[in-house]
This record gives C-alpha cells, structure tokens and sequence, in this order.
C-alpha cells in the first residue's frame, strides 16, 4: 500500500506547505488534502485530519512525527533530518512547536484568514461554475 500524507486543503498555509513537499521532497506518499480522502478507509478520524497533518502507511503518525516520516521516506539527505526530527529530546521540542504554528497558521506565509476558523466556520468554497463567482 502507497502511504498518504494528509493536510487541511483548506488552509493556505498548509496547502503552501504540501506543495513545497510535492516540488522538492521526494517521498513516495500520496499528498492529499483530508477533504478530499476516504478517512474511514486510512482509519482516520475527522477530528484527527483536523488536529494535525496525518501520516498512514506503515504505521500512522500525526503532526511533526508525520513530517518526519515524510522526511526518513523522502531518502537522501532527507532522510536524516527526519531522523532528527523524530529523535528525541529534538521530537520533544516539536510538538510544541507544531502545536503553535497551527495556532497561528492565519499569519504564515501563505496564511488567510480562514486558516484561524474551525472547520465547520470555513466559508464553503464556491464551484468555478457558479455564476455567483464568475
């Protein structure tokens, strides 16, 4: 099985994220926003997309421990600084971090406003085909 790599496609800052991971990191993951997954199939939680990006392939990890996977997946030079990355006492200053910057994710580079909104308090994303928006 590919393994996944999960983020919020609806906050920009992420998406700025995923795609700097699609450009430039090579892992073998597929990189899909959650909104657009089979949760039930990955066995993941809505509420766990929601918390944290999500890695699931050969075991599942969130938040920075998913970055790392990422990273030791990607090869090469990536592959330490994922190692760093899940290492401890590293790992333990991480979560914190993490925790932070998606706190503030409305003000990261990329960032809009409805990053800093709840899920269900996101503004529903019109169709390109309605006429509202052309």
């Amino acid at each position: 099985m590919r393994p996944t790599f999960l983020y919020d496609g609806d906050c920009a800052f992420c998406t700025t994220c995923a795609g700097f991971l699609e450009r430039h990191i090579p892992t073998s993951a597929e990189v899909l926003p959650w909104q657009y997954a089979d949760l039930a199939a990955l066995g993941v939680t809505q509420e766990q997309a929601e918390a944290a990006v999500q890695w699931i392939g050969a075991g599942h990890a969130a938040g920075p421990d998913a970055i790392a996977r990422v990273l030791r997946d990607a090869g090469s030079y990536w592959r330490p600084l994922g190692a760093v990355l899940g290492a401890p006492p590293v790992r333990w200053l991480a979560w914190p971090v993490y925790r932070w910057i998606a706190r503030h994710r409305d003000r990261m580079p990329g960032g809009t406003p409805a990053c800093a909104l709840p899920q269900a308090e996101r503004p529903t994303p019109r169709p390109t085909n309605d006429p509202v928006t052309r």
